[in-house]
C-alpha cells in the first residue's frame, strides 16, 4: 500500500510520497544515520505537491487551524489535487492525530500517525529546503521565525473581557501584602511598646495603630492641641483620641531617643503606605471581578471567587471543573491524606471562607457546601461562555443559596431551579425561554388530562377485579369445607 506524508511548514503545505518506508521505519543506528544523509534519504521520499502560503496572514490562519486539528478548505483542496483518486489504496501520514481524524471525516482519506510516520517527517523537516524546489537556504528558517512571532502574539493577545490573569496576580499580591503588613505591624507594636505600651490596649486596629504612632511620636510632648490630628489618625474618633492622651500622661513606658523614634516613624510610614496600597488593590480586584466574573462575584464574593479562579489557573479551567471538584478546591492535601489513610474526605476547601458556610449549622455545613459548589460551577460557566456580561444570574443563584439555608434551619421550601433561571433570563433580557405562566398553564392542562385518564383506568381495573373476585374465592371456600369435614 502506498504511503504519503503531509508536512506543514511555515512556508506552505507539502505532500511527499514515501518510496521506501521500511528503511525509514527501522530504529537501527545505521538507518538513523542514513536519514541525516540527503543523498540516501532523497531516494526514500519524493515530492508529490507543494502549496505555498500567499501571505503572512494566510500562514497564521493555516497554522491556527492545524494546531486546533481543523481541516481548512485550502488544505482539503490541496490534498484532493495532489493525492491519487479515492479508489486507489494508500495511507496519508500526518503528525497530529486530531488533524488526521478531521481529514478522514471530511475527505474520507485514511490517515495514520505512528512512529514510522513521525520518523519520516523528521527527515523531511531536516532536508525540507533541499527537497522543495525554489526554496533558498534560510528561507524556511526566516518564515518559521516570523510565523512563530505572529502565532505567539495571537495566543497571548490581551482580551478585556477575559483578563482573568489580572485577577490571579491581584489576589496573589493581596495575600502577600496581608502577610507583610501583619508582620511589620507586629514589629511596630513591639518596638513602640517600649516607649508607649498602653497604646496597644487603646487602639486595636493595626492600620490605626500605625497612624496613631505617627501622630503621637514622643508621648511626653503630646498635648491637647494635638487632639484634632490624633482624632483624624484614629478615623475621627475624638473619644478614643482623648483616651490616648490620658494614657500617654500616665504611661509607664521608658523614654526614647530621637534616633530610635526616627526609625520607628519610618517603619510606621511604610506600614501605612502598604495598607493604603492594599485598600486600592482591593478596589481594583473588585472592578476586575465585576468585569470578568460578575456572577461568581455576586454569588460567593469577589475575594473567594478570585481565589477559586487563581487556584484553578484560569476562569476557563474553573468552568470545566465539576461541582465536586469545586467543592474541595484548595483541600487537595487533606483529600489525598484521607484517601491514603481511608479516613473521612474533606467537605469543603476554599469555599469555606464564604459567609454561607459560616452561617450554616454544624450538621448542615457539608450539605450547604455541596449546594454552594454546584451554584459556583454554574456561575463560572455562565461568566466564561456567555456573550454578554451580567450579574443577574449570580444574584438569583445567591437567592437560591439563601433559600436553601432557610430550608435547613426553618423548613421553608425553596423555589425550583427552573423558576429562578427563567426569572433571571427575563431580567437579563436574553429571551428564548417560555413564560412561566404559559408553561404552568400547559402543565396544568396536561396534568388534568393525565388525571382523567388515570381515573378511567382505575375504575375499569376496579370493575374487573370485582368480576373476578368471586371466582377466585371459590377454591378457598372448598378447601375450608374439606378441612371442616376432616376434623369431624
Amino acid at each position: 500500500m502506498a504511503t504519503y506524508l503531509l508536512f506543514e511548514a511555515a512556508s506552505g503545505y507539502a505532500v511527499f510520497e514515501a518510496l521506501d518506508t521500511d528503511l525509514i521505519a527501522s530504529a537501527e543506528p545505521r538507518v538513523q544515520e542514513s536519514i541525516n544523509d540527503l543523498a540516501r534519504f532523497g531516494k526514500a521520499v519524493k515530492l508529490a505537491g507543494f502549496r505555498p502560503f500567499t501571505s503572512a496572514a494566510d500562514a497564521l490562519e493555516q497554522c491556527n487551524a492545524v494546531s486546533e486539528g481543523v481541516l481548512t478548505d485550502e488544505l482539503a483542496a490541496f490534498l484532493e489535487q495532489c493525492l491519487p483518486s479515492k479508489k486507489s489504496k494508500y495511507m496519508l501520514g500526518v503528525s497530529d492525530a486530531k488533524l488526521g481524524a478531521a481529514i478522514l471525516e471530511r475527505s474520507a482519506i485514511r490517515c495514520e500517525c505512528n512512529d514510522r510516520v513521525l520518523e519520516s517527517l523528521r527527515g523531511v523537516r531536516l532536508h525540507y529546503e533541499r527537497l522543495v524546489a525554489g526554496l533558498k537556504e534560510g528561507d524556511a528558517g526566516r518564515a518559521a521565525l516570523g510565523l512563530a512571532h505572529a502565532y505567539s502574539r495571537g495566543k497571548v493577545k490581551f482580551n478585556v473581557n477575559r483578563s482573568d490573569n489580572m485577577i490571579i496576580q491581584s489576589i496573589a499580591t493581596l495575600d502577600t501584602l496581608d502577610k507583610d503588613i501583619n508582620t511589620l505591624v507586629m514589629r511596630v507594636r513591639e518596638w513602640y511598646a517600649w516607649h508607649f505600651p498602653e497604646l496597644s490596649k487603646v487602639v486595636a486596629d493595626n492600620y490605626q495603630y500605625a497612624r496613631a504612632a505617627l501622630a503621637v511620636q514622643d508621648k511626653s510632648q503630646l498635648t491637647e492641641a494635638d487632639l484634632p490630628a490624633l482624632a483624624e489618625a484614629l478615623g475621627g474618633d475624638e473619644d478614643k483620641a482623648m483616651e490616648v492622651l490620658v494614657a500617654a500622661r500616665a504611661s509607664m513606658g521608658q523614654d526614647i531617643s530621637p534616633v530610635d523614634l526616627q526609625h520607628i516613624e519610618a517603619l510606621a510610614k511604610r506600614v501605612v503606605e502598604l495598607a493604603e496600597f492594599r485598600q486600592g488593590l482591593g478596589g481594583y480586584l473588585n472592578d476586575k471581578m465585576t468585569l470578568v466574573a460578575p456572577n461568581l462575584g455576586a454569588l460567593i464574593g469577589d475575594t473567594v471567587g478570585a481565589r477559586l479562579i487563581a487556584h484553578a489557573g484560569s476562569l476557563t479551567n474553573l468552568a470545566k471543573y465539576p461541582a465536586s471538584t469545586v467543592q474541595i478546591l484548595g483541600a487537595e492535601k487533606a483529600l489525598f491524606r484521607a484517601l491514603k489513610t481511608k479516613g473521612n474526605t474533606p467537605k469543603y476547601g476554599l469555599i469555606y471562607h464564604s459567609t454561607f458556610i459560616g452561617r450554616a449549622q454544624a450538621r448542615n455545613k457539608g450539605r450547604i457546601s455541596r449546594y454552594l459548589a454546584n451554584k459556583c460551577s454554574i456561575a463560572s460557566r455562565i461568566d466564561c461562555f456567555a456573550e454578554e456580561s451580567t450579574a443577574v444570574f449570580g444574584n438569583k443563584l445567591r437567592e437560591q443559596v439563601e433559600q436553601r439555608l432557610a430550608f435547613y434551619d426553618k423548613g421553608v421550601p425553596p423555589a425550583k431551579n427552573i423558576t429562578m433561571m427563567q426569572s433571571a433570563i427575563a431580567e437579563a433580557g436574553f429571551g428564548g425561554a417560555p413564560p412561566a405562566s404559559e408553561k404552568k398553564a400547559k402543565k396544568s392542562k396536561k396534568d388534568k388530562g393525565d388525571k382523567e385518564a388515570g381515573d378511567k383506568s382505575a375504575k375499569k381495573a376496579k370493575r374487573d377485579l370485582e368480576e373476578t373476585a368471586p371466582a377466585a374465592d371459590e377454591p378457598k371456600k372448598k378447601k375450608k369445607k374439606k378441612a371442616a369435614v376432616a376434623d369431624e
